[in-house]
């Protein structure tokens, strides 16, 4: 940064030499871009169970449903969202989908607990993204650190293909419960 600065700060700078360093700076942000549809998942390794159990959400094959939230065992997501996906998985299954996925930044214990409580029949897998690499990679982070303690996963639903994302509903506070419910999911599978 500190030779930008200088280089920037040169009399005899030329307007196509700042016009390159600007159109450099502006590109940047392109790395940081949300997953959308098109994209393929990341290979990152989430929790199944225990830390000695883990999957790589991008070798799921067939039609998959992921749903994130914000986190295990909060208001609306385990009055809601999580309950109504649950409820949901034989219409998925129906459409074709071979797996329902539920992720979330929290330890893979947590995950365990919180799938016991809300999904009896084990419909669903329930994977724990402890360090939020998964969610990191897909630029869906949510800063909850004044509430929940560090930065979460926002709400979201997809529907994945072989890897490839086939559509995708983020809620835009990233928190509500408006376009990612298992309804909505169910009109795009």
């Amino acid at each position: 940064m500190q030779a930008l600065r200088q280089l920037i700060s040169r009399p005899a700078l030329r307007y196509t030499q700042l016009s390159h360093i600007q159109r450099c700076l502006q590109t940047s942000s392109i790395l940081d871009m949300p997953i959308k549809v098109g994209d393929s998942l990341p290979s990152v390794e989430l929790m199944k169970g225990t830390p000695n159990d883990k999957v790589d959400i991008s070798k799921y094959a067939g039609k998959i449903v992921i749903f994130g939230v914000p986190g295990a065992f909060t208001p609306t997501c385990s009055k809601d969202h999580a309950p109504a996906f649950v409820n949901s998985v034989d219409a998925l299954k129906a459409k074709g989908v071979a797996s329902v996925i539920c992720v979330s930044v929290n330890d893979p214990f947590v995950m365990t607990a919180w799938g016991e409580n809300l999904d009896k029949g084990n419909k669903i897998e329930f994977l724990a993204d402890t360090c939020g690499d998964f969610t990191k990679a897909i630029g869906l982070e949510l800063d909850a650190t004044p509430l929940l303690g560090n930065i979460r996963c926002k709400r979201f639903s997809m529907v994945v293909d072989d890897g490839k994302v086939k559509a995708l509903s983020v809620e835009p506070d990233g928190t509500g419960l408006t376009c990612s419910r298992a309804q909505d999911i169910l009109k795009m599978v």
